[in-house]
C-alpha cells in the first residue's frame, strides 16, 4: 500500500508531520480529518524526499492573481463547480505563467486533490492564500474566504502602489542631480583644465582640487564604472543572505525617522494579514506561522517565530509581542484590548489601518523635506564649481 507524508495542525495549533499508509492521497487526508485534525498537505514519499525546503518562491503577478480570484469567486457564487471554473479561467488569464499554474491546479483538482493542496504544490502562491483556502474547505465557506482574500490583497496592493508613486519624483530628482554632477566633473571641468594649461595661470586651491578631481574621473571612468558594477553585484549577493538582510534591518530600525516608518509599515502588513486569517477561522498559532512565512523581513520573521512559540505555550498574543521588544507600544496595547474584548481580528484590522495612515502621512512629510534639501545641495555644488572655474579667469582679467 502506498505511503504518504501528512502535514497537519492539532487543535492546540501545533504543527506535525506523519507517514500514513493509504490507498490514495484523499484517503490519507480522511484518516486525519476524521480525528479532528487540520491537514495542511499530503505528499507521496517520493515528493517528500525530493522536496527541498526554501523560503524563496517563484514570482507571481499579484495584480493578475487578484483579478483571477475575483472572477473565481463570481463563478463559484454563480454555482459553477470548481474544476469547470478553473478550466474556464485558465484559458482567459492573460499572464501565461499564471495560466499554466491554474491549468495544473485544475488537473490536480479533477483527479481528487483538494483545492488547497493543488495550489500549495505549485510553490508560487502566497502562504496566506493556501492557508485561507484550507480553512475555507474545512468550514465550507470557500466563497467567504476568497472574498476576504481579494479585499485584503486589493488593499495591500493599493497602499504599496500609493507609497511607490510618492517616491517617483524624489527618485527622478536625485537621478538628475547625480547626472549633473557627473557631467560637470567629467566634461566641463576637464575642458577648463585644458584652458588653464595654455594660460599658465596660478590656480586657487579650490580650482586645483576641482581640476584634479575632474581629471581623475575622466581618466579612470571605465575603472570607476567597473568598480560600481562590482560593488552593486556584491551588495545584491550579500543581501540575498538571510543573516545579512537581518543585520541591515537592525541598522535600519535604529535610524531616527526611517526606522520608525519601516517598523510601522511592517507591523501594518502583519496586522492586516493576521486579521484576515483569523476572520477566516484559522487558529491563532497557525495564523502566526502563515504570517511568518509571508513576511519579507527576516528580522521580523524571527521575532514572530518567538511570539508564536510563546503563544503555543499559553501566553497571550499581547504579552508575547511585548517580550519581542520590536513592536510599537500602541500596537501591543490595541492587541491586548482586542484579546480582552474577544474582538482580536477587528482590532488587528484597526492596527493596520492606523499604522498605514501614519506611514503615508509621515512619508509624505519626509519627502516634502527631502526635495528642498536636494535642490539646496545642487545649488551649492553648482555654485562651488562655477566659482572655482571662473576665479582664475577673473584674476587674469585684473592683471590686464
Amino acid at each position: 500500500m502506498p505511503e504518504f507524508t501528512v502535514n497537519y495542525t492539532d487543535p492546540q495549533g501545533g504543527v506535525h508531520e506523519e507517514v500514513a499508509a493509504a490507498t490514495s492521497a484523499r484517503a490519507a487526508r480522511q484518516q486525519f480529518t476524521s480525528r479532528g485534525l487540520l491537514v495542511r498537505s499530503v505528499r507521496t514519499q517520493q515528493e517528500s524526499q525530493t522536496a527541498k525546503p526554501s523560503r524563496r518562491r517563484g514570482r507571481l503577478d499579484l495584480q493578475q492573481f487578484v483579478v483571477f480570484n475575483a472572477q473565481f469567486l463570481a463563478l463559484i457564487r454563480a454555482g459553477m463547480p470548481i474544476p469547470q471554473s478553473l478550466e474556464l479561467l485558465a484559458g482567459n488569464v492573460r499572464n501565461k505563467a499564471l495560466a499554466a499554474h491554474i491549468a495544473t491546479v485544475r488537473n490536480d483538482v479533477k483527479v481528487g486533490v483538494p483545492l488547497s493542496d493543488a495550489f500549495a504544490k505549485r510553490k508560487v502562491f502566497p502562504p496566506i492564500y493556501v492557508t485561507s483556502l484550507l480553512a475555507g474547505e474545512r468550514s465550507g465557506a470557500l466563497d467567504s474566504v476568497l472574498e476576504r482574500y481579494v479585499e485584503y490583497q486589493k488593499l495591500a496592493l493599493a497602499i504599496r502602489k500609493k507609497i511607490l508613486i510618492s517616491l517617483i519624483y524624489p527618485t527622478i530628482l536625485i537621478a538628475l542631480v547625480l547626472a549633473l554632477v557627473v557631467f560637470l566633473v567629467t566634461y566641463v571641468v576637464p575642458e577648463f583644465a585644458q584652458l588653464y594649461e595654455t594660460m599658465d595661470a596660478n590656480l586657487p586651491m579650490s580650482t586645483q582640487l576641482l581640476v584634479a578631481l575632474g581629471g581623475a574621473a575622466r581618466d579612470n571612468a571605465l575603472a570607476l564604472l567597473a568598480a560600481g558594477a562590482a560593488a552593486s553585484a556584491a551588495a545584491i549577493w550579500v543581501l540575498r543572505r538571510e543573516g545579512a538582510r537581518a543585520s541591515l534591518e537592525r541598522l535600519l530600525l535604529r535610524a531616527p525617522i526611517v526606522g520608525q516608518l519601516w517598523i510601522r509599515y511592517q507591523v501594518a502588513q502583519l496586522a492586516r494579514l493576521l486579521g484576515t486569517l483569523l476572520t477566516g477561522g484559522v487558529p491563532l498559532v497557525r495564523a502566526l506561522e502563515t504570517a511568518s512565512e509571508s513576511l519579507g523581513s527576516g528580522l521580523l520573521r524571527g521575532k514572530l517565530d518567538a511570539v508564536r512559540a510563546r503563544v503555543r505555550e499559553g501566553q497571550t498574543l499581547a504579552a508575547s509581542m511585548l517580550q519581542a521588544d520590536i513592536f510599537p507600544t500602541l500596537s501591543v496595547e490595541m492587541v491586548r484590548v482586542g484579546e480582552s474584548t474577544g474582538a482580536l481580528p477587528q482590532m488587528l484590522t484597526s492596527v493596520a489601518e492606523f499604522f498605514d495612515d501614519e506611514v503615508q502621512t509621515k512619508t509624505a512629510a519626509l519627502l516634502n523635506l527631502i526635495e528642498p534639501v536636494i535642490m539646496i545641495f545642487m545649488g551649492i555644488f553648482v555654485a562651488f564649481v562655477l566659482i572655482s572655474l571662473y576665479l582664475p579667469i577673473f584674476s587674469l582679467a585684473e592683471q590686464f
